[in-house]
């Protein structure tokens, strides 16, 4: 009998049998690749997509939320009720929802949560979301009536986005570095530079996760970024940084790539109000003189969508307006000489680490430059940028791609990066705002992309593409992007 047993262990040993049951069971962990790091982790108080594309629905929760398909659907609010007005919205709350620290969640929270956004001195990156907002009222536990000054037709879908997260006044101030939400996963740790770690919330309200840890790691290196993925150190890339290595990875039967869709306009986004720039025929030259066709190829290796205005070609009220300024030498530099600069004129072009956009510069300081237009080209670190182009206007040009859903609207304010100060537009976005009928909706949406389009308020490029490669037994992530969001809630592994 000793014999036997030494044999079957021999067999065992010799042949790689595995037998153990455990060792048959799916991962319950991810390694997801990103290519920004987020300045910070708290979406209710920063612009950078990084930080919803951590956070969106892992950690925080909205009232609503939007789903893979863009659909408005419940979230910490299961139901709710809205007026014959359309001006006021009764949300019935979840219930027995707790904090990642353990406090309750209830009206309270909703009512500071919005009214924190809202306020005066908020630094709530899309603080114009909350303007229809005219009284958030708890009525009881689990009740909250907010009433809006006019309706407001895409109110559901903005108490969706992450900028519309439920915080708690407690920790609130410490979500920066250490997020506190009621999402179906908790923070575990930030090693800066590297990785951000999140562990499932085995309390959680909803449906848990079939992950029981997930690691999102920072790599801006598309080089790197190929060799993590082909090594097996990173299980998947939502949003893969390098076109030019996608065909290997299509042929290599371990992989899977999804070429998706995002709400990312990828613009040449202009300073209206500095220099040159300030003037329409020198705008309208540089339009003429962007080849975006070569933009495309050269920068993304053929992936991407051009466009004509700042609004994603697959929304139903999308107007194709590329002609408006074809690709014409000539007419830019006939442009430029009746703008008072026949010889042209110098500039500076900042470009954030994304390669689409140090690619693209380098494509289109070329192609200005065959009309005078001569650019230093200065790279700057997400942070530099965030400061010194998003906050401070300390720029000429720069290229960056607009991923925040339906956000036309951020043409209506004075104060933005652009510095586009349009009246016509403005009224514009104020009759949007103030309709709910989806086909007049639309008719609006319309008359503003040709309006900034004829204004050349950007150089409009195209429209970035989701390019996904993951491990072909990954399930469950979004094979598009209708909001800035790794959605991790419904990711697992099979056999």
């Amino acid at each position: 009998m000793r014999k036997m047993k030494t044999l079957a262990t021999f067999i065992i040993l010799t042949l790689g049998i595995v037998i153990a049951p455990s060792a048959m069971a799916a991962k319950s962990s991810l390694n997801l690749g990103m290519v920004l790091e987020p300045p910070h982790l708290d979406p209710t108080a920063g612009a950078a997509a990084a930080i919803d594309e951590v956070v969106y629905a892992n950690i925080f929760e909205g009232l609503t939320r939007i789903d893979r398909n863009g659909a408005v659907k419940p979230a910490l609010a299961s139901s709710w009720t809205v007026s014959d007005d359309k001006r006021t919205y009764t949300f019935n709350l979840q219930k027995n929802v707790a904090f990642h620290d353990g406090n309750a969640f209830d009206a309270d929270d909703v009512v500071f949560s919005l009214d924190r956004a809202r306020a005066k001195n908020s630094v709530n990156a899309q603080k114009a979301l909350f303007n229809p907002i005219e009284s958030v009222v708890k009525q009881d536990a689990h009740t909250v009536v907010v009433t809006l000054t006019q309706p407001t037709g895409g109110f559901l879908f903005n108490m969706g986005w992450g900028d519309a997260v439920m915080v708690d006044a407690a920790s609130a101030a410490k979500n920066k570095s250490h997020p506190i939400g009621t999402g179906p996963f908790k923070f575990s740790k930030w090693v800066r530079g590297d990785r951000i770690v999140m562990v499932r919330n085995d309390s959680y309200w909803g449906t848990p996760t079939k992950l029981k840890s997930a690691t999102i790691k920072i790599i801006p290196d598309p080089a790197a970024a190929a060799s993590a993925i082909m090594s097996g150190d990173i299980d998947a890339f939502a949003n893969y940084p390098a076109p030019e290595s996608l065909a290997q990875f299509e042929s290599d039967p371990r992989f899977k790539v999804v070429i998706g869709t995002t709400e990312g306009e990828t613009i040449l986004s202009t300073n209206n109000q500095r220099g040159p720039f300030k003037h329409l025929k020198v705008r309208q030259a540089i339009a003429h003189a962007l080849d975006r066709k070569a933009i495309i190829d050269g920068a993304m290796f053929g992936y991407g969508t051009p466009i004509g205005t700042h609004f994603a070609p697959h929304h139903p009220a999308y107007v194709d307006l590329i002609a408006t300024h074809s690709y014409d030498l000539e007419k830019a530099k006939q442009l430029l000489a009746q703008a008072g600069y026949p010889d042209g004129f110098k500039g500076t072009i900042k470009l954030p680490p994304p390669a689409y956009a140090r690619r693209g510069g380098e494509i289109v300081a070329s192609q200005l430059r065959k009309i005078g237009i001569d650019l230093e080209i200065i790279p700057v670190e997400w942070a530099q940028w965030l400061d010194q182009v998003f906050k401070n206007k300390a720029y000429d040009l720069t290229i960056v791609s607009h991923t925040e859903p339906m956000d036309i609207g951020i043409y209506a304010r004075r104060d933005y990066y652009f510095a586009y100060d349009s009246p016509r537009f403005q009224a514009l976005m104020k009759k949007l705002d103030a309709t709910v009928d989806t086909k007049n909706r639309y008719d609006i949406l319309r008359k503003a992309q040709r309006l900034i389009a004829q204004e050349c308020v950007n150089g409009f490029l195209f429209q970035l593409p989701k390019s996904g490669v993951w491990n072909k037994k990954l399930r469950g992530l979004w094979e598009n992007s209708p909001v800035q969001a790794n959605d991790l809630t419904d990711v697992y592994w099979v056999d």
